[in-house]
């Protein structure tokens, strides 16, 4: 009789569990965008300190990630992912507390360290633990938590927000992961098998390997490109919206909500047209789209709620279209035999062109006299510019099967 694997009783509690471990850290990260009005006005800062307070976590972040590819598979998956998830969560407590600037940039970057081998290592228990016939349904549980973050998470903790202080998201997110740490900690089975194996190389001698391959130098530029479009407008759009259009900080949930929940749908539809119809085609399609939405959301007037809201979902669709097709072409553009490395440095690369994007967007938009928002179509214009050269780089790409013979490389 062939040999099939056995499901684990608790297969669907073990994916369940490290979904809400990845829903966490989308909804802490993806938190501190919309609160920016009432931290500035709080601690007195600029649009530039609040950019830096941003992309503080996301530079963290990669260096994190970049980091832990020298050490992530020498300890106890299960260990190492509540080791970090909890102290994860007590950054992030730290943030509720923080009493100044200072304090919540020093809680940004503590929660960036942690948070940013939580996903990669999530990724990586799913491929041991889940047989390999079911794993792409496992998969998408994981991933649904994104959308999930986007349209439950942020909605909720600006509700909350609206109806207390900017402290109690971020209360909630550590409360719900301190319980979720229990819950994992009798879930979660010991993962020790990867130790037996030899070491993984220095830090140093990975990265050589990665970055000798020209292809993926072209590779990173390109997800860093497509990161850089988004970042240079999205972390600001909360503050433009309520003080240039005139929403108030009830309303601002539902931009999220209604963007977020366009996604799920919308996602379906593009993937099946990124496969039909090729995924450059489908990708410069978008890419090229996007400047559209940028452009008129930076330089929106007062107007109505309902406009407002259209605005923002055809931009949330297309942002996050770009992605489907994009990150199909990324994964396919590494060399098979040191794709985990290069995937680990992709993600690394992609935080700082997040953080660099926030940094360079607060340091171009200020306010005038009123507190108006100034020079934000600007912001626009420089994501608009990453997203057209994002275009020509895909085309320097060459696309890789998984046997990775010569003769299956073609140009994407």
């Amino acid at each position: 009789m062939p040999n099939h694997p056995t499901p684990q009783p608790n297969e669907r509690w073990i994916l369940w569990v490290l979904a809400g471990i990845q829903f966490s850290h989308i909804v802490d990260f993806m938190i501190m965008m919309p609160l920016g009005p009432q931290i500035t006005q709080q601690f007195g800062i600029g649009d530039a300190a609040f950019g830096f307070l941003v992309s503080s976590y996301t530079w963290a972040a990669a260096i994190s990630g970049l980091m832990a590819s020298a050490y992530v598979d020498r300890f106890d998956r299960k260990r190492l992912l509540l080791s970090l998830f909890v102290a994860f969560s007590v950054a992030t407590l730290g943030c509720a507390v923080a009493w100044s600037y200072q304090t919540l940039v020093a809680a940004r970057i503590a929660t960036g360290v942690f948070g940013g081998v939580l996903s990669a290592l999530v990724q990586t228990m799913v491929a041991e633990l889940i047989p390999f016939e079911r794993r792409g349904r496992a998969m998408s549980v994981i991933l649904s938590a994104f959308s999930l973050a986007t349209v439950v998470g942020v909605p909720a903790s600006l509700f909350i927000a609206a109806w207390s202080s900017w402290h109690m998201p971020f209360v909630a997110i550590a409360v719900f992961g301190l319980l979720l740490s229990a819950l994992a900690w009798r879930v979660l089975p010991r993962m020790r098998g990867h130790m037996q194996g030899p070491e993984r190389p220095a830090i140093r001698d990975m990265l050589a390997s990665v970055l000798v391959d020209v292809n993926h130098r072209w590779a990173f530029l390109f997800s860093a490109l497509m990161m850089f479009t988004g970042f240079a407008v999205i972390p600001y759009i909360t503050i433009y919206l309520q003080t240039n259009v005139g929403l108030n900080a009830q309303q601002v949930p539902l931009i999220y909500l209604f963007g977020g929940a366009a996604t799920l749908f919308s996602a379906r539809w593009i993937g099946r047209l990124s496969d039909r119809h090729g995924k450059v085609r489908v990708f410069t399609a978008l890419a090229a789209l996007v400047v559209l939405p940028l452009q008129v959301l930076t330089h929106l007037p007062p107007v109505a709620l309902p406009w407002v809201i259209a605005l923002n979902t055809v931009m949330f669709v297309v942002l996050s279209g770009r992605m489907i097709p994009g990150m199909a072409m990324v994964g396919a553009s590494a060399n098979p035999a040191v794709r985990g490395s290069f995937m680990a440095i992709n993600s690394a690369v992609q935080s700082l062109a997040m953080g660099a994007a926030a940094f360079v967007g607060g340091l171009i938009i200020s306010r005038d006299a009123q507190g108006l928002v100034q020079h934000y179509g600007w912001n626009a214009v420089v994501g608009g510019t990453a997203s057209l050269l994002s275009i020509w780089v895909v085309r320097r790409l060459v696309v890789r099967d998984p046997g990775n013979s010569p003769s299956s490389q073609t140009k994407a």
